[in-house]
């Protein structure tokens, strides 16, 4: 085993599977660092300037998680792992593949499959009994008008393939189903993906949505941030704006919500690590407090957002995550600042950023701690529900 020369106690060792498109591998490297534990990088591409950290470094292909996997576990006969996290979406199911060949805390590749497959996760939920929109798949030359007289109008169509928003839209009658399915699959050409895949169609549900975040012990879930979304997301397209946290919501409304999220991660089988879930809450058929669950992922909240959160003594989300990850206690981490919110910049419509203003009035307004511009000068940016990158983000306290 490695230890540290001077102390004589052994190094903690993750590896991070960071797809090169990421926007949060600066923030678990260096979290990584800040909690004493060496970060092994396995990602699509190999860094231009990749020397300093060579022996580790493994590309993958993330299109292929076993194999991937296994490229990772052969990289720990010469350098010992302790854990392996999925830093976002593409990476998740390589984390846990690896994980089961290494015998590491992880969750089960085919609960993580789940998440990754909006249908699959459907069925899985529904076969549990979780309260969720009433849904349909709509296979290739499914009747479209047809299946959205059944879930209820208006409905949402989604791609099951894409993520961040991209191709999600409302119809309000069966006949504008129509049109958005082949919108939808227009999207999916452009975006390199077949035309033909599988679409999920599903009853809009109305009311207020938030955001959990959590972490898995074992299968208990430890709530870390509820998250508002103070802007309505009614469509047409559903582009996410402002996060804040601590939720508004009253007791009986937070209730459904964590019971929902749990009980979703239960049916799923998702038993260790983060959670990022989407809900939406309302009242019931009795007037009770109501949850509806849209999506359960493994993994923490995507983008910069998590920068608003803070824990204990001041650390961040990704320090739990990896603490976490590492076998070491964070159960009893909550926060401990005030309220907080991220806003993820909307993008006004389709075309080249040519350039940014007003960033120092921006950072000038009172409460506001950050912004960060992520978007690359010259290169195009797309509107939903064309596109699913952000301009950037502005966070407050």
């Amino acid at each position: 085993m490695t230890a540290d020369a001077a102390t004589g106690t052994r190094i903690r060792r993750i590896v991070l599977v960071l797809p090169t498109e990421t926007y949060r591998a600066a923030d678990f490297i260096a979290a990584a660092a800040q909690v004493d534990v060496e970060v092994v990088v396995a990602t699509e591409h190999r860094p231009p300037l990749a020397t300093e950290m060579e022996s580790r470094l493994v590309v993958v292909d993330l299109d292929r998680p076993e194999e991937a996997a296994a490229r990772i576990a052969a990289m720990a006969d010469r350098t010992p792992i302790d854990a392996v996290v999925g830093v976002d979406d593409q990476g998740v199911l390589t984390a846990a593949h690896a994980g089961e060949i290494l015998g590491l805390a992880h969750n089960p590749p085919d609960a993580v499959a789940a998440t990754r497959d909006k249908a699959q996760m459907r069925g899985v939920l529904a076969s549990w009994g979780v309260r969720q929109p009433d849904f349909r798949v709509l296979v290739p030359g499914a009747d479209v008008a047809e299946a959205a007289a059944a879930v209820g109008c208006p409905c949402v169509l989604k791609p099951l393939s894409l993520s961040a928003s991209t191709g999600v839209i409302r119809a309000d009658t069966p006949a504008d189903a129509v049109g958005v399915a082949e919108r939808i699959r227009q999207i999916l050409a452009d975006h390199g993906r077949s035309p033909d895949e599988a679409l999920l169609i599903e009853r809009f549900v109305p009311g207020a949505e938030v955001s959990l975040e959590a972490l898995l012990h074992d299968g208990d879930l430890q709530v870390l941030a509820l998250f508002d979304k103070p802007d309505p997301l009614d469509g047409p397209y559903f582009e996410e704006t402002i996060y804040v946290t601590p939720s508004r919501l009253g007791g009986p409304e937070q209730t459904a919500v964590l019971a929902a999220a749990a009980e979703a991660c239960r049916a799923l089988g998702l038993h260790d690590g983060p959670v990022h879930a989407e809900l939406r809450v309302g009242p019931g058929a009795e007037g009770e407090a109501t949850a509806w669950v849209l999506e359960v992922a493994a993994r923490s909240i995507g983008g910069l957002c998590s920068r608003v959160l803070r824990f204990g003594t001041g650390i961040s989300l990704e320090q739990l995550i990896v603490e976490h990850a590492v076998g070491r206690d964070v159960a009893d981490s909550v926060r401990t600042d005030g309220a907080a919110g991220v806003m993820m910049l909307p993008i006004p419509r389709s075309g080249v950023l040519a350039g940014v203003d007003g960033l120092d009035a921006a950072r000038g307004v009172a409460g506001v701690t950050g912004v960060e511009i992520t978007a690359t000068i010259g290169r195009r940016i797309d509107a939903l529900p064309d596109g699913g990158r952000y301009l950037g983000f502005v966070f407050a306290r």
